[in-house]
């Protein structure tokens, strides 16, 4: 759900995919796909799927979301990248495709797969897989992805890899995760009286804090919350999640929301709205509202991920130094995230080859490609943001100090969130489906004062397991 900012629950509308950028025409991104000059012939590699790319295979592959002209620093960065790769792999061309605005959408995405006109290596949400597969479109890369093609991979967290298998099989490759967490605005805080260093670790704790905020006046709100645009639902599951409730059963055919625990997320909300009046006058808000409210110093603290920071500074000219994050209130679970890769079904073995080379060396490797900090601290993009982190062990430990030495924010507004790791817990089954029928929940709780709390969980139950039935 950009960045990660909702690159999990699609929420732009659909945008015009430009036509595929080639960057084999540039000196430093690779040779003509016709001759090489050395010899070397298309498909020239080993047919053994774990025997890694041999450099002398001379072979083309396309991948998806090339940072478009618009993002220059990134752009930059991945010319210099392909340059790199190129040195190890002179014969493997890169040609990236561009699209304006998000690089995924969902009529554009399931086109895509319907047509089978998805590059060779082309971008996902987790919970893409399911959709992926119903329409045949991904390559088992099981066999190609091992300790010789990816090294680091015993130190990727289980869990992520996880989100990209089915029945055993491994489908696609990471490149960025999230977690949910408490953003907040320092500057509230303080004028609040409360402490930015200690965010609220329970809704109790948030609810006080956020009478304080709001009573600040001036329209400030204390806290606030989506109810739009499958926003909302994606945050009501947040919400569930934190205090240790569920969407769906495990067999992901029955919804569970509407049990006690459900209502306690309900009744809080609509209390901190129309009790409290703690939560602004302006509902039926969706992604980006939130972000220019605490932005510009009219909202105390919501859930979102880390790298929504990263947004408002580059995007809404905010300072990195004015927020802060905690872990989710409730700490239970927090609702897990991110983006991988995946390669399209019944391409060559060498280009299979040759995309989990790329992927390895771009997203998979520490101190290099988007791991590459003192680069992008050159290139004047952000760094110290707590995610993307799907490292374990020694790579942790050497991404973490390399994130810390060349970081160009104040990392240690986010040490109670870095301090406090919460289990990540994936997405519900039709994520996208379910969250719609979920927005009526928040929609009705932020909008009725008089909402009828069982009512509206009662019929959001009923529609959602029409929806795992497949009606």
């Amino acid at each position: 759900m950009r960045s990660a900012r909702f690159r999990r629950t699609r929420r732009v509308s659909a945008v015009a995919l430009v036509s595929a950028l080639t960057l084999s025409a540039l000196a430093a991104c690779g040779t003509s796909s016709s001759d090489n000059g050395d010899g070397a012939s298309e498909g020239s590699g080993s047919s053994d799927p774990s025997a890694p790319l041999d450099p002398k295979t001379k072979v083309t592959i396309t991948i998806d979301c090339m940072p478009p002209t618009a993002k220059a620093a990134e752009l930059k960065e991945w010319k210099q990248d392909v340059a790199e790769f190129n040195k190890t792999y002179p014969n493997v061309t890169i040609e990236g495709r561009s699209t304006p605005g998000q690089c995924l959408e969902p009529p554009r995405f399931t086109a895509m797969l319907k047509a089978k006109s998805q590059p060779d290596v082309f971008y996902t949400y987790f919970t893409d897989l399911p959709q992926v597969l119903d329409h045949d479109g991904a390559e088992d890369i099981t066999a190609y992805v091992n300790g010789k093609s990816v090294p680091a991979l015993k130190d990727i967290d289980p869990n992520i890899l996880g989100s990209l298998k089915q029945d055993g099989k491994l489908y696609g490759l990471p490149t960025s995760n999230y977690t949910m967490g408490l953003l907040i605005n320092r500057k509230l805080f303080q004028q609040a009286g409360l402490d930015p260093d200690a965010p609220p670790r329970t809704w109790a704790e948030v609810r006080t804090a956020a009478k304080k905020i709001a009573g600040l006046g001036d329209g400030i709100a204390g806290f606030g919350e989506y109810s739009a645009g499958n926003t909302g639902g994606w945050h009501f599951t947040a919400h569930m999640y934190s205090i240790g409730g569920d969407i769906v059963d495990a067999s992901g055919k029955r919804a569970t929301f509407n049990d006690e625990l459900g209502k306690q997320v309900a009744e809080n909300l609509h209390a901190m709205c129309w009790e409290d009046d703690s939560m602004g006058k302006t509902q039926l808000l969706k992604w980006g509202d939130l972000q220019k409210q605490i932005a510009t110093d009219k909202l105390g603290m919501f859930l979102a991920a880390p790298d929504d920071i990263a947004y408002m500074v580059q995007q809404l000219g905010a300072k990195y130094e004015n927020f802060g994050m905690g872990p989710i209130p409730g700490e239970k679970a927090t609702l897990a995230g991110g983006n991988s890769y995946m390669i399209k079904k019944g391409i060559s073995p060498d280009k299979i080859k040759a995309a989990v080379a790329w992927l390895n060396f771009k997203n998979l490797t520490v101190g290099k490609g988007q791991f590459d900090w003192a680069r992008a601290k050159a290139d004047g993009l952000p760094v110290g943001v707590p995610q993307p982190n799907f490292w374990l062990n020694e790579s942790k430990k050497k991404d973490d100090a390399a994130r810390a030495e060349h970081a160009t924010m104040p990392v240690e507004n986010f040490r109670a969130f870095m301090e406090t790791p919460v289990a990540g817990k994936a997405e519900p089954p039709k994520a996208q489906e379910v969250y719609k029928v979920l927005d009526n929940v928040m929609s009705g709780l932020l909008t009725n004062e008089n909402a009828d709390t069982d009512k509206l969980l009662n019929t959001a139950e009923s529609q959602v397991n029409q929806i795992l039935a497949g009606q």
